[in-house]
Formats: structure tokens, sequence, C-alpha cells
């Protein structure tokens, strides 16, 4: 693998040692791996002959997908970049990032066609195909790339995507071929157990536009020739019974899903023969872990990581012990140290912010390259950690959602879990408000069961006695539901929005 220069150049060994063995499960639909890599060969011949040259990007506005994947490699393929957009954005959402990173093309499916168009009628600089056109037709029917074009510079860019900020415009990662490369052979080196293996049929059910589906599930999976079953919406009872008649062997997740499979009592015969569950995306909670293993008899191996780095930066996979609360250690061949504000490495057990460094690392923001790496190598995550005296990782929060009570920092994800431990509670999210007295004040916004809920008045207890007063919320609000992102993580960019407070 390390010879391989494109990642496009994965699929090349299945479709020789295992060419008839099934590539791709998209409900009724069925590519071997042989198929699979012949229509890649067609869809890039077809893109490189509309006058397409390397470097050129080309945006995928698509669902997951067989026709996700073929567009994906072939893209990668034919020496172009991948601009992988979420199917749900707007009109005016897909043209600003059409304009942002300059695609020539986008790639649509009939759900997202209208959007595609109306977009690309906005900025007047795109071309469209259709997957559900003659236009997809039409470059199946071209001739097969040839294998000279496939070679590129092993640092060339590969994928660009967008990352939600704070505030502003969206920033554009980008990430090299060398980089989505080295975090699956990272991956790879794991044994026990392995991350993936050949005979697998793994449930590819996080959005492709994520680079944790992208990635650390298909890109995986292909680099080892295993099955992927594709799933384009999370349904818990369906997805159960996928996987128990394909014969799934792996899962990866997130938080939100395991706890809605912990809450169907056939999961428990879903998940017996499945060897290895893994969680992403966003911390999973511990009654999380504990209801998902009382349920099924099952460990869910947690893991850590961001876009920027391709995205594992660490797995509880490493030590093969699932370890509830952890995020485990820093995959082999990435360092990560926990910095202070003053750039020193803190000391044993205290929290820092996350610095990563190694192969896997992005080349900076989208088109200068700014905000990547430092000149020593070293990315600065914005998250904060601790490392418990085992060596585990153990993710604080975001260190620009730490909230500041009179100068003192206090992390909403230590508020959250102690809240999380309460029966009755399914969910919460922990924000900064203003307040004229202590500059920020924290606010506690909860999703409750019917039945069991706890009050706010017990809630408000419950804290009181396993936080410092200063941690404590002033307010607590009891709702419905939280807004979510693709990958099931909270987004708390926007509480604002729904709630009115952030």
């Amino acid at each position: 693998m390390s010879e391989r220069t494109n990642l496009a150049s994965l699929l090349r060994g299945p479709a020789s040692v295992t060419p008839d063995r099934p590539a791709l499960i998209d409900g009724v639909r069925r590519l071997t791996w042989s198929e699979l890599d012949g229509s890649v060969d067609r869809i890039a011949g077809g893109l490189c002959e509309q006058g397409l040259h390397p470097g050129d990007r080309v945006a995928l506005l698509l669902g997951n997908s067989i026709e996700f994947v073929i567009g994906y490699f072939a893209i990668l393929r034919a020496g172009l970049v991948v601009v992988a957009l979420n199917p749900a954005y707007t009109v005016a959402e897909v043209a600003v990032l059409l304009t942002d990173s300059g695609a020539r093309v986008v790639v649509v499916d009939e759900t997202t066609a209208a959007v595609g168009f109306g977009a690309v009628e906005a900025i007047a600089s795109c071309e469209v195909v259709d997957v559900s056109s003659d236009s997809w037709s039409n470059l199946l029917a071209a001739q097969p790339i040839a294998p000279s074009a496939e070679t590129v510079s092993p640092n060339g860019l590969a994928l660009l995507l967008f990352t939600a900020g704070t505030s502003g415009r969206p920033k554009g990662a980008m990430l090299s071929h060398a980089a989505l490369l080295a975090n699956i052979d990272m991956l790879r080196s794991l044994k026990e157990p392995p991350a993936v293996m050949e005979t697998d049929t793994v449930l590819l059910v996080l959005p492709l536009f994520h680079v944790y589906g992208l990635n650390t599930v298909l890109g995986l999976a292909v680099s080892a020739g295993a099955t992927c079953v594709i799933v384009d919406r999370f349904d818990p009872e369906e997805s159960l019974c996928l996987i128990t008649d394909a014969g799934v062997t792996t899962v990866a997740g997130a938080p939100a899903m395991y706890q809605a499979w912990s809450r169907v009592p056939a999961a428990r015969e879903a998940f017996r023969s499945v060897r290895l569950l893994s969680s992403g995306g966003s911390p999973l909670p511990i009654a999380v872990f504990d209801a998902f293993a009382a349920l099924t008899g099952k460990v869910i191996f947690e893991g850590y990581g961001m876009t920027e780095t391709a995205p594992v930066v660490s797995t509880t996979l490493v030590t093969g012990v699932a370890k509830a609360g952890s995020v485990g250690r820093p995959l082999p061949g990435l360092q990560v140290r926990l910095v202070d504000d003053s750039g020193r490495e803190v000391d044993d057990g205290d929290p820092g912010e996350v610095w990563v460094r190694g192969a896997s690392v992005f080349t900076g923001y989208w088109p200068a390259g700014l905000g990547g790496p430092e000149s020593e190598g070293w990315f600065r995550s914005g998250d904060v950690a601790y490392a418990d005296a085992e060596g585990d990782l153990h993710l604080v929060d975001r260190r620009r959602e730490v909230i500041l009570v009179n100068g003192f920092n206090v992390y909403p994800r230590e508020i959250e879990l102690v809240i999380e431990s309460m029966a009755g509670v399914i969910e919460v999210a922990v924000v900064g408000v203003p307040d004229d007295a202590t500059g920020e004040a924290v606010s506690a916004i909860v999703v409750t069961s019917e039945g069991t809920s706890p009050s706010r008045e017990e809630i408000a207890a419950h804290c009181a006695t396993r936080l410092a007063r200063f941690k404590c919320p002033s307010s607590i609000r009891v709702v419905d539901a939280l807004p979510h992102s693709a990958t099931g993580k909270i987004a708390k960019g926007r509480l604002r929005e729904v709630y009115g407070e952030q």
C-alpha cells in the first residue's frame, strides 16, 4: 500500500484477486469488484473526455449509493479533486461551496437534481451530471481511462471537505491522497481485533459526504476487499433486519445510532454475528455504552478524529480493550501532545489542547493552505482532552466551547456526563450564555424520556452534589429534541436558532 500514490488504486487489488466477490450491495443492486473497477475506469475516462484536467474539482451532491462510490473513485482515478457536499444542503448553500471550490462539474441524483441545477443556474460556471439521466450513461459508455493517467503526486490534492466553522463561511479542508492512504494504513496495522478483514461485510450507513464514512468506512473496506452494504438513511429497525439478512460483520456508527439500537430488543439477535462495532463523530455516552452492552453482550470501540486528520487520531482498538468514556490511544504513526495555553505540555492527568502530527494530517484550508500544521508539523485541533493513568485519552471539550465563569474554565462535557448519568435523561447539551455578573454562565438543555424524566429541580440537585458550584448550570431547560449534524453530533451552533439561546 505504501507504493500507491492514488487512493483509487486501492480498487485494483480486490478487482484482480477476488473479481467476482460482491464489492457493493445497495438494496437489490449488487456490484462485483471487477464491475466496480470497470465502471470507475469508464467514468474516469468520460470525465477526461469532457475536457477536465488534473487538479480540477468535481462536486458530489449525492446520498449514499453505488453511484457515489463509482463517482468518488472515478474522480480520483482521473487525477481530479472530489468536493463532497451534504445532499441536504439548500440551493444557496450549494452555490456558495461550488463557487468557493471552483468546481467544474457537480454530480446529482433524482433527489438533489433540483438543488444542483438551481445552484448552477445561480453561479453559471459549472456543469451538472445527473446519475439518473443520459449524462451519466454517456460517461459510463466512455473509453476507460489509460492506466498511466492514474498516476498522481503522492501529496496531490484528493479531497476537499468543507467543515462548519463557528462563524462565517465554511472552510475547505484539503486532504491529499497520501494523507487518506496513511490513515487507512494506520488502521490496517491494528490486529487485535483487526479494523477490517477481507471476509468482512461492512455496514456503510454513515454519510459518505463526511470523512468518517468516506475514508474510515469505505476507504478502509476497499483497502481490504471487504463487501460494503450501503444504507442511505438510518432507521433502527430496518438496519437491524439488513444486518441480519446481509450477514454484516462490522459496524461503524455514531452515538445516536447505538442509542437508538439499544432501545430495540431485536438488536440482541441482530448483532449476534457482528464481530466489531465502533463509534465516532461525537463522544459516546457511558450510559449508551452500558445499555448497548447489556442488551447485546457486545462492546463498542470508540475513536476520536476530525476532518483535518483524515480522520482517525485515536481509538480503543489500539489496545484492543473497549473502555467506556475513553477514545483510546493514538494510532501507530501519529504523535499527540496535550498542550496548555502557553504552549507547554500539561502535567499528567491535566486537560490540554490536542496537538497532532503525522502523515495523515491535512495540508491546510482551501485554497492557500492557511491554518494547517505549523512549521514543525503540529496541527492544533482545538479539542481538549486528558490522558488517564493508563495513557488512554478522554475528550473534555472543544476549546472554543469552554465556558469562562468568573475567569474559571468550565468544560461542558464534564457537566453533560453528570446529567447524562441520571435515569430518564436521553441527551444533553451544555453551552455558555452571557452573564453580567460572571461573564458567562452555564446553561443545560436536556432531552428526557417519558414517564421517568427528572425535573429541572432534580437535575439541579444532582449537579450540586457532583460539581463545584461555579460549574453547576444556572439555567436548565427541558426540550423535546436537540439539533444534530449528519453524523449525529449535537449541533451546538444551531442552539441559538432553535432554542433562542447559546
